[in-house]
């Protein structure tokens, strides 16, 4: 289970003088404002970026310079395989060392939408083992409940992070992980093929073009 929430997408004026800094172009800039505040890629733009986009990642460095911002939910066990991604990306997480205790522990704060019969019946039997460590931290503080929540806690467990990162990072983790066996990585590719222009900058890349 993945949710990808709360997405923006930030700096498109500043990428885009940037990348006719070389050509010294920017009197063909046509991009705009609309009425709701928003920044619109002009055909001219639009045009150089996708074919910058597609010319590979020496010419594309303005991709680094489109800077996103999601929250992302999803169980421990994906989060290690993100976090392989560490250049270019920045991230803030609700606090399991702080706060696991703070909170009622209920089936739906694990991803357990594949488990079956039988693996639900164990996760239920461990919620509860934990739910009552929980109730007995709180009451006497007691750190060995604190260690057996920790040590206990499965890596199905749903953590939510704060996530910045750009364009040229998510061309990475697209291509690397749209066909990978967790479906979790599908979803977030899904929320990355809905970004503004993302068919026209990183779907036009060279790694699409090498499959």
């Amino acid at each position: 289970m993945l949710k990808v929430e709360r997405i923006s997408v930030m700096n498109w004026e500043n990428t885009v003088r940037g990348a006719r800094n070389p050509m010294n172009s920017w009197d063909k800039m046509d991009s705009y404002y609309n009425e709701k505040g928003e920044y619109v890629l002009g055909e001219n733009d639009l045009n150089l970026l996708h074919r910058l986009a597609a010319a590979g990642s020496d010419d594309r460095k303005f991709m680094r310079q489109i800077f996103v911002s999601m929250d992302i939910t999803g169980p421990l066990y994906w989060w290690k395989e993100f976090d392989t991604y560490k250049v270019g990306t920045v991230a803030n997480s609700c606090s399991t060392m702080h706060k696991i205790q703070a909170k009622e522990f209920t089936r739906d704060d694990f991803s357990h939408d594949r488990l079956s019969e039988d693996a639900l019946a164990l996760l239920d039997a461990t919620v509860a083992f934990l739910e009552k460590e929980r109730k007995a931290y709180n009451e006497t503080k007691d750190r060995a409940h604190w260690h057996n929540m920790i040590q206990m806690l499965p890596s199905s467990f749903n953590q939510m992070r704060t996530v910045t990162l750009n364009y040229e990072v998510l061309v990475n983790m697209y291509f690397a992980r749209r066909h990978h066996k967790l479906a979790e990585w599908h979803t977030l590719c899904e929320a990355i093929e809905g970004l503004p222009y993302a068919k026209e900058l990183i779907m036009a890349t060279d790694k699409e073009k090498a499959e």
